[in-house]
């Protein structure tokens, strides 16, 4: 118990140097910092919590060897020009593959028909509006990258927009903690994602990089907070019966 509490002090210091680094464009010690927070992270998930998921524990460990990947990119010679950077391509498929996971453990998770078939607008609505925002945010990396790049990042930010609908879909249907919590979770996680991509492309500016670092700590905090509630049935939503008055 007392080596749990010692993590979670370590990771709440950790956390707040990666944004303070990452604010003041320390990127290569960012990295660093990153890379340890989340081999403990995933360290605390597998030693003490008393109801893991499989997917929750791989996308920690999948995420975590991505970062680690980024981290030694900063320890190897740069590409040339017109060399294919593997390591990028690599710790980026990683990414995606992490986030992939946290996909399927949510659908494992729904009555895929009940689902359809009481939430089928709002679907198709969430359908639409991921395309929208994935051609747009995309887009606006479109003239820097080349083409192999522009259709990983295109990937990239599909995945997780589709991470962001199914965990709304999520709550939605469950309508519990558990849910609200992974959803919040998701929220940070697609800001940070979408003010990383800005930071990286559009604009270099340090507040950006101050912003994006915190919204991946905190989303982090709470897939953990998410990670520690027992998966439980859906919570029949709130409905205004009628008042009954008997004679």
């Amino acid at each position: 118990m007392l080596v749990n509490k010692i993590l979670k002090l370590i990771l709440l210091l950790l956390g707040g140097s990666y944004i303070f680094l990452q604010g003041f464009a320390l990127e290569q010690e960012g990295a660093i910092v990153s890379a340890i927070m989340l081999i403990l992270l995933t360290w605390l998930y597998a030693g003490w919590t008393k109801h893991k998921s499989k997917f929750f524990f791989l996308f920690l460990i999948t995420f975590t060897l991505a970062q680690v990947l980024s981290l030694i990119s900063w320890y190897i010679p740069g590409t040339k020009a017109g060399e294919i950077d593997y390591l990028y391509y690599v710790a980026n498929v990683l990414y995606i593959i992490a986030y992939a996971l946290l996909i399927i453990k949510i659908i494992k998770g729904l009555d895929l028909k009940k689902v359809f078939s009481e939430l089928t607008i709002p679907i198709i609505v969430l359908v639409v509006l991921d395309i929208f925002c994935v051609t747009l945010i995309s887009g606006t990396a479109e003239d820097m990258l080349s083409y192999d790049q522009y259709a990983l990042e295109y990937t990239y930010n599909a995945v997780v927009m589709i991470l962001l609908s199914f965990a709304l879909i999520n709550y939605m249907y469950r309508n519990n903690n558990k849910s609200m919590l992974f959803l919040i979770g998701s929220i940070f996680m697609m800001f940070s994602e979408i003010i990383q991509l800005a930071y990286y492309y559009i604009l270099n500016d340090n507040s950006l990089g101050f912003v994006y670092a915190f919204f991946l700590v905190v989303a982090f905090v709470f897939f953990y907070l998410q990670s520690q509630h027992k998966v439980s049935e859906p919570v029949a939503a709130y409905s205004d019966e009628p008042l009954e008055i008997q004679n």
